[in-house]
């Protein structure tokens, strides 16, 4: 008998604050939205079971708050890390340029093994609001590009490619772990030696 045993990832999204980081986690853990903005304190995290290409996985999602960055809570929140999620604001500049320290500032915290191989996804926000768009998709995606880095466009008002954008971050995970144990989503095979079953009772007892 076998059955296929559950992974276990840890996700942790990164940026400045306000750029709409706790309403993605919500939106994807919890499928709520609120436009009600509060300022994480510290870090937070919710955890999802999902089955993804066959796959059972639990994926335990971290938010942190965004004046994090320099502080010793990073080096403990970023161990174990599979994957990370650096988060910007379309409309805000600002939070676009502070991209290059979050992540240079998690690779330096995190010590990945391969730093050059690391899974990250860069997610542009609140695309809703293109009419004060203050970053280019072509400027964001070049930007990306340059760091080998995955990029997606999301709105967590309008719920848009918030699941793609965790699907990707999962599926990027899942390869590395897969590149560094080929053995890491393989069937758990149970022996059951024959004293070991023992007849079901009419009531289903045993």
């Amino acid at each position: 008998m076998s059955m296929r045993k559950r992974i276990q990832l840890k996700v942790v999204l990164l940026g400045n604050s306000g750029v709409g980081k706790s309403a993605l986690m919500n939106l994807y853990v919890n499928k709520r939205y609120s436009n009600f903005y509060k300022a994480t304190i510290g870090a937070d995290f919710l955890i999802r079971d999902i089955t993804l290409d066959g796959k059972n996985i639990t994926v335990q999602v971290w938010d942190t708050a965004g004046t994090e960055r320099f502080q010793s809570l990073g080096s403990v929140l970023y161990r174990g890390v599979n994957c990370c999620i650096l988060v910007f604001d379309v409309t805000s500049e600002a939070s676009f340029r502070a991209l290059d320290g979050w992540w240079k500032e998690f690779i330096l915290q995190a010590d990945p093994r391969d730093p050059d191989g690391f899974p990250f996804v860069v997610i542009g926000n609140k695309t809703d609001l293109s009419s004060i768009r203050a970053v280019s998709t072509k400027t964001a995606e070049d930007w990306c590009k340059a760091r080998r880095l995955a990029y997606v466009e999301t709105s967590v008002k309008e719920a848009l490619n918030v699941e793609e954008a965790f699907r990707e971050c999962v599926r990027l995970a899942l390869k590395q772990l897969k590149s560094e144990d080929p053995h890491v989503d393989q069937p758990v095979q149970l022996q059951l030696n024959p004293g070991d079953a023992k007849p079901l009772g009419l009531c289903g007892c045993r």
